[in-house]
C-alpha cells in the first residue's frame, strides 16, 4: 500500500474523517488512480502510522476513514544526523534518498574546505526544498514514519556549534585507521543508548583539511575509520547507517 505523510496531528483520527488534498491528492486521484474502497497508509505528525479507507473522491479532495492502527517499529533506536561536505552533481541526492531508507534522522550539507561544489546563496533555500522533497518520497517509499530534515547548508564553524545539541559526534577520517582509531567507531556507538543523537561528519570528495579535522576534534569529534577500505563520499554515509542498524537493530535480537 501507499504510504503518505500528514501535515496535522488528527488527535482523534480514528473517529473522524480525514480529508487529503494538494500534492497528496494529485497523487492519489492522478497517479495512483484510486477509487472508492482503496486503502493506504497515513502518517501523523506525530509520527503515528495508520491504514485508511477511501470513503469518498470529490473534485479536489479525496476522503478517508481510519481502519487500523500501524504500531511496527520502523524508526532507527537512535537519532542519527548525517552531515556531508557538498560533494559534485547528484551525489547528494543519492545520499539523502538512500540515507532516508537506512533510517537517518536529519541531513546537514557543510562547506568544506574541499568542497569543489559551491551553492548560489540565492538559490540554497530551492535546492534545500528539493532535497526535502527526495527525502518526503524516500521515507514514504521505505514506510518510515518519519521524513527526516534536510537543513540549510552550514560551515564548519557552524556544524561544530550544532554539535553541542548531540550525545555523540564522530568524524569519519580515512587516515584514522592509520594510528590506530579504527575501533573508534564502535566505541562512539557503544555510548548511545535508545533515544540518543549522535552526528557523523563525512567529508567531500577531496576529504577534510587537516586543520578541519583538528577543529573538529578539539570540539569533541572522535575520529574513526569505516572498515579497511576508502569509501566513496556518497558511499561512506550509507556504510555508516548499514552498520548502526546492524548495531542497533539485528544485533541484540
Amino acid at each position: 500500500m501507499q504510504r503518505y505523510f500528514l501535515k496535522d496531528d488528527l488527535t482523534d483520527y480514528q473517529k473522524q474523517t480525514i480529508s487529503i488534498t494538494g500534492e497528496n491528492f494529485h497523487h492519489m486521484v492522478k497517479v495512483m488512480r484510486m477509487k472508492v474502497d482503496h486503502r493506504v497508509f497515513l502518517v501523523t505528525k506525530n509520527q503515528q502510522a495508520f491504514i485508511a479507507e477511501i470513503s469518498a473522491i470529490n473534485e479536489k479532495e479525496v476522503l478517508l476513514n481510519w481502519v487500523e492502527d500501524d504500531n511496527r517499529e520502523q524508526e532507527l533506536p537512535v537519532n542519527v544526523t548525517i552531515a556531508s561536505g557538498l560533494p559534485k552533481g547528484d551525489k547528494l541526492d543519492l545520499i539523502i534518498q538512500k540515507g532516508t531508507e537506512l533510517g537517518a534522522s536529519a541531513f546537514i550539507p557543510f562547506s568544506g574546505a574541499f568542497s569543489i561544489t559551491k551553492w548560489d546563496a540565492k538559490k540554497a533555500a530551492k535546492k534545500v526544498e528539493r532535497l526535502q522533497k527526495i527525502a518526503q518520497e524516500a521515507a514514504e517509499q521505505s514506510h518510515r514514519t518519519k521524513v527526516p530534515m534536510v537543513q540549510s547548508l552550514v560551515s564548519v564553524k557552524q556544524l561544530i556549534e550544532l554539535s553541542e545539541e548531540y550525545d555523540t559526534c564522530l568524524v569519519a577520517y580515512e587516515e584514522s585507521a592509520k594510528v590506530g582509531e579504527d575501533q573508534n567507531f564502535v566505541k562512539g556507538l557503544k555510548k548511545l543508548s535508545a533515544g540518543g543523537k549522535l552526528l557523523i561528519v563525512f567529508g567531500p570528495e577531496g576529504g577534510l583539511s587537516k586543520e578541519e579535522i583538528d577543529a573538529f576534534i578539539k570540539n569533541g569529534f572522535l575520529p574513526c575509520a569505516l572498515g579497511p577500505r576508502i569509501l566513496r563520499t556518497e558511499t561512506a554515509p550509507l556504510y555508516a547507517l548499514s552498520a548502526i542498524s546492524y548495531h542497533f537493530e539485528l544485533l541484540h535480537k
